[in-house]
């Protein structure tokens, strides 16, 4: 079973940034896609980047341009830098991997989740 541990959430204001860090417990795990989600409070869980081991990254329209999802396939560790914060991304961010070479934006499409870390924006 892969686990998945993220750090690096805290209390923000508004126009700083952050830097998210997922450690996977597994080397062979870095060949997969490993992503990112975020639930805000009384929200469902949305799709915000993935990245693929050869380095292709995708981006949610809402993080375009401020978040930037990497990754150190040597170290088993996917990273989130996320700038320019605003209040809207407050949410609970959550690591996660999926065995599918192409999965979706959607939850269910992935494989493996991180408990989560709490990002909190003030404005």
């Amino acid at each position: 079973q892969v686990r998945l541990v993220e750090s690096g959430g805290g209390l923000m204001q508004a126009g700083g940034s952050l830097r998210l860090s997922c450690a996977a417990s597994e080397r062979t795990f870095s060949r997969n896609v490993m992503g990112w989600f975020r639930q805000p409070p009384g929200k469902e869980r949305d799709f915000v980047a993935a990245s693929w081991s050869e380095g292709t990254t995708y981006y949610a329209d809402s993080v375009k341009g401020r978040f930037t999802i990497s990754r150190d396939n040597a170290g088993n560790t996917v990273y989130l830098q996320m700038n320019s914060l605003s209040p809207e991304d407050t949410a609970v961010y959550y690591c996660a991997g999926s065995t599918l070479g192409s999965p979706g934006n959607l939850p269910l499409q992935w494989t493996y989740w991180g408990r989560g870390t709490q990002v909190t924006v003030s404005s």
